[in-house]
């Protein structure tokens, strides 16, 4: 494959696990002039590029932005119309909650050629880590990703009523913030409180930890084992197979409080 110069290559990190990266998406990194990471992309990975690579750090935590969105739209740009083979690395899948759909959207508006390189999501990794499969024949044959956070806050625009009776797993992201309101709202909607619910904090990193409860106890739960950003949240039957299929060491795993 020959990688243009003055083109962008939007592409997937995986979801923490640097062995997760696809060859694909390491291949990118070998031949980029230009890189603009991530604050969830694991630093291990930047080893790919060559020693006279550009690093842009564009990463962003809840409440602080090093760099806006509109600046990292301004660099894609900028370095693309420089001639410059850019690749703009995002944890997990940069179309799934990654603003990567954006940022294609900008090159696309500005003439420069780009490709979307997937990468595994922590939605799907996370969960399997814990030993949690999101579909299984008897237990989940539908799964439906979340997300916890939105523009105003709080994921109020979501029609919680539609996952509690139509999705039996519910992947959120970015949702420990918000999750007595996440909680409280599927159970309004009519989702049973014994429901299992996981979290998984840092998934598929050697820091990852497990937390299981109910629909009703989950937030004392995170609250006592001080589960914090980033964690994925799974909610739903296949949660009770954590218990046998569990095969990933964890420096912390609770009992199961189902």
């Amino acid at each position: 494959m020959t990688y243009k110069k003055g083109k962008v290559y939007i592409v997937g990190a995986g979801p923490g696990d640097p062995d997760l990266i696809t060859v694909k998406a390491m291949k990118c990194l070998e031949q980029a002039e230009v890189i603009l990471y991530d604050r969830l992309v694991n630093p291990v990975l930047l080893n790919y590029a060559n020693a006279d690579t550009e690093f842009i750090y564009c990463g962003k935590e809840p409440g602080n932005h090093c760099v806006s969105q509109d600046t990292i739209h301004q660099l894609l740009v900028e370095k693309a119309l420089a001639g410059k083979l850019v690749v703009r690395l995002k944890g997990g899948d940069p179309f799934i909650f990654g603003r990567g759909g954006e940022e294609a959207e900008v090159l696309v508006q500005n003439g420069i050629e780009f490709e979307v390189v997937p990468g595994i999501t922590s939605g799907i990794a996370a969960p399997a880590y814990a030993g949690i499969p999101v579909t299984h024949r008897e237990m989940s044959r539908s799964f439906a990703v979340v997300t916890g956070h939105c523009l105003s806050g709080k994921p109020n625009n979501i029609r919680w009523d539609h996952l509690a009776h139509g999705v039996d797993t519910l992947a959120i992201y970015m949702g420990v913030k918000h999750l007595p309101y996440i909680c409280n709202h599927l159970q309004i909607s009519g989702k049973d409180s014994t429901t299992p619910i996981a979290v998984i904090e840092q998934g598929t990193t050697g820091s990852q930890r497990t937390v299981i409860g109910t629909l009703e106890t989950i937030v004392e739960v995170v609250n006592e084992n001080r589960i914090m950003n980033p964690a994925m949240i799974v909610i739903g039957e296949v949660v009770k197979l954590s218990e046998k299929l569990s095969w990933y060491p964890e420096r912390i795993k609770d009992e199961m409080l189902i």
